[in-house]
Order: C-alpha cells, then structure tokens, then sequence
C-alpha cells in the first residue's frame, strides 16, 4: 500500500505490522532493489519502503544530500509517529540514512548502512564528475553500462538477463537533473568528522566485489563510528539484497531483534 508522507512529498510503500523500518534505496536503483527482502521483514516489522526525493512520486528537493536528508527525516517522522525508527539505506541511501541521524539524532534507534561510507577518495569522486558530465551531455543511456557495472558485476549480468534488463528500465526512469545532483553532492561529500557524533548502533555491511562503494570506504566507517559492527556479505556487488536476499537477511539477523 502506497502513502504519501511530509506533506505530501514522499511517496512510500508499506506493509506489515510492527516496529518501523525504513529502507532507503540507492542512487543508481530505485525501491524495488528492497522487493526481494520485504516479505520475509514485514513479517517482523512495519516495512516502510519510500522512493527518495526526485524518485518516482517523490517531489525533488534542492540543497544538496543535507536537504535530502531532511525531508526524509521529516517522512520517517510522519511514519514513525514520532518513535525512533529503524532505518536501512544502501548506497547512496544508505549516505542519505547517515546524514540524517547526524542532522536528526532522535530519529533513529539503529542503522543498517549498505554498501555506503562517509567520503569517497578522489577516483571515487572522479567518477561521479564523470557521470554527471557524461549524463548532461549524452544523456543517462550513454552511462547506463557503466551504471550496471557499478551495480553488479559482469558474471552476474550475465546469468540474470532478466533482471538486469528491469535493472536498466529502472535506471533509465530516473531523474536525469535528480542525477546530477546528487552525484555532485556525492562527489564533494566528508562526513567522517561528524561520524562520533552517531550514538546508536550501527550495522555496516559491504559486498566483497563492490565497486561503487568499495570495501575499504566500509572498513573506515565502521572504525570511525562509535558503536558499529562490520559484515562482508561474499560474492555479492553494490546491491547484496537483490543480488543475494537470503544471504543478507541472514546478515541482519541478531542486529533487527
């Protein structure tokens, strides 16, 4: 069941009965990366899946991932009634998630990032100048390859046709100004001096072959945050809960209850 949240600008799916849990879906992917995973967690919780701002009908919002992060603070508000929530972000929303609880620490009770971290180095940087160049000039196709290869890699799309030619129909929707920004706001984001600042705890999981976010951004976000717990989920990329669901359901298990 859809509903619409902060007034009216955050579109979300929800199921399930429970405690509320939030999963914030990536930059190059879009909710229904989560739809492999949602049935067996709405059996525990109240599952809120919304699309972020500038996705689907989400209405987009200006300032950077600061002003992203808010307005998603104001819908896990609405949603949450007010009580801490848990809230799982991979990617880019899993930096999302983490902006958040810096900006908006009653919010959250825990935090499952995914394949995320609080800086990129510079080739990580690079890449997204990169993409939004290519991506203002050409178009999104012209880096839809280069997209899915950030997403899974190429054995992978190899084996699952299917879902990778559903993978590039999604990406294909995205906003293409949305896009842009938000790889501009990726390339110049540090959050690692704020990182002491989140006191609950945090699950950072990572897949081993991701080249989006690479491991070593994971293994520096768990050393720097005060109460976090590493998982690498094995032979999975950038988007582990699609690519492998009950390998990483089984990787929340004992963090969730």
């Amino acid at each position: 069941m859809d509903r619409l949240l902060a007034n009216g600008t955050v579109n979300a799916a929800q199921s399930g009965e429970g405690p509320p849990l939030f999963l914030f879906h990536s930059l190059l992917s879009d909710r229904a990366s989560f739809d492999a995973i949602v049935p067996e967690l709405e059996k525990s919780f109240r599952t809120i899946v919304p699309e972020l701002p500038g996705f689907g009908r989400s209405r987009a919002v200006q300032g950077g991932l600061a002003a992203v992060a808010d307005r998603m603070a104001e819908a896990v508000k609405d949603a949450a009634g007010g009580a801490p929530a848990i809230v799982l972000g991979n990617g880019y929303g899993g930096f999302v998630a983490l902006q958040m609880a810096i900006r908006h620490p009653a919010i959250v009770s825990k935090l499952i990032l995914a394949d995320s971290g609080a800086a990129f180095s510079e080739p990580g940087r690079e890449a997204f100048r990169n993409m939004a160049k290519v991506s203002r000039d050409k178009g999104l196709q012209a880096i839809t390859d280069v997209a899915m290869r950030r997403l899974f890699a190429p054995e992978f799309q190899q084996r699952h046709p299917d879902l990778m030619r559903d993978r590039r129909e999604a990406f294909l929707r995205t906003d293409p100004e949305m896009f842009r920004a938000a790889c501009d706001a990726l390339a110049g984001l540090d959050l690692r001096a704020e990182l002491a600042a989140v006191k609950v705890p945090v699950l950072v999981l990572v897949g081993e072959h991701d080249e989006a976010t690479p491991p070593p951004m994971s293994h520096e976000l768990a050393a720097a945050l005060p109460r976090a717990e590493l998982k690498i989920i094995p032979g999975c990329a950038h988007v582990p809960q699609l690519q492998a669901p009950r390998q990483f359901l089984a990787a929340l298990e004992g963090f969730l209850l």
